[in-house]
């Protein structure tokens, strides 16, 4: 007999709209684990029901068990946007400008020596934009405005990405201060009153493009200097770490340098990176 997870309790933040038993949970976990890599733990079972009720309510479903069923035998064009709905609603995306300020203050440094030269950024986990739009901000401040820098911004979330293509914020964003937001943001007026724009000589320099770390293969074009993957592998096991560390280094230039979390530790991959920093490794 299936145990019903407690749609009753206000302890555990559920209600009884949708029928959510055990079996559901633990098959979200195995379909989110086998889609993006994502290891759901036992608490997680309010936020999945709170998450994907939307789902079940915008496609007409009356039950947990009822969507996944329908989720797993859809094909084409409506089950390719339907999976991209279902990892949509349980990846979590925490960001600010110049999150973990230290990184961008070693960037900084780390930049002077590719003046004058091409310089080729990956951004892992771009989420609504603030993190990639860090970077070109410190790219523009070590630089110049004119460098010869690309920074490619990917997120699995298509949602955010959108967010991220606007570049619009509320002017009240946390991490930027007033010398940036002069020189690196436009001022809405009228009805956009209390929001910015990044301007576009800054923005222009971020491709935002869907990908999953989970995909076989990456077609990002040349090898990168300098990757971004913060706060990303907390969410994937052991193996899983292992195999996207695997993939980030064949896709960096021996000597590149790879800016992690500040939870996250990669010292068993040796082999692949060495620690150059606080959180920041250098590809062997």
């Amino acid at each position: 007999m299936t145990a019903v997870l407690n749609t009753a309790s206000t302890q555990d933040g559920l209600d009884n709209e949708f029928t959510f038993n055990r079996n559901d949970f633990d098959r979200v976990r195995k379909l989110i684990y086998q889609h993006a890599g994502i290891s759901l733990h036992e608490g997680k079972q309010a936020m999945v029901y709170s998450r994907l009720s939307r789902r079940l309510r915008e496609t007409g479903h009356r039950s947990f068990g009822d969507y996944l069923q329908w989720l797993e035998n859809a094909s084409g064009a409506q089950g390719a946007s339907e999976w991209q709905e279902f990892v949509n609603c349980l990846t979590t995306n925490l960001t600010s400008f110049f999150r973990e300020d230290h990184h961008f203050q070693c960037l900084m440094d780390d930049l002077k020596p590719h003046a004058g030269k091409p310089l080729r950024i990956w951004c892992c986990a771009a989420s609504t934009g603030e993190e990639p739009y860090s970077i070109a901000m410190t790219v523009a401040e070590a630089l110049g405005t004119n460098a010869t820098a690309q920074i490619v911004a990917s997120d699995i979330d298509t949602n955010v990405l959108n967010t991220a293509r606007r570049g619009v914020y509320s002017a009240e964003a946390r991490g930027l201060s007033p010398e940036r937001l002069r020189k690196h943001f436009m001022r809405g007026t009228g009805n956009n009153s209390g929001q910015i724009r990044i301007k576009p000589e800054l923005a222009k320099k971020i491709e935002f493009r869907s990908l999953n770390l989970m995909d076989q293969q990456w077609s990002l074009g040349d090898p990168f200097q300098i990757v971004f993957c913060r706060n990303v592998m907390i969410y994937f096991d052991a193996p899983t770490q292992r195999k996207v560390l695997e993939r980030i280094h064949r896709v960096m230039k021996p000597g590149g340098l790879l800016f992690v979390g500040h939870s996250e530790n990669f010292t068993e991959s040796r082999d692949l990176f060495r620690l150059r920093g606080k959180t920041i490794y250098e590809r062997v």
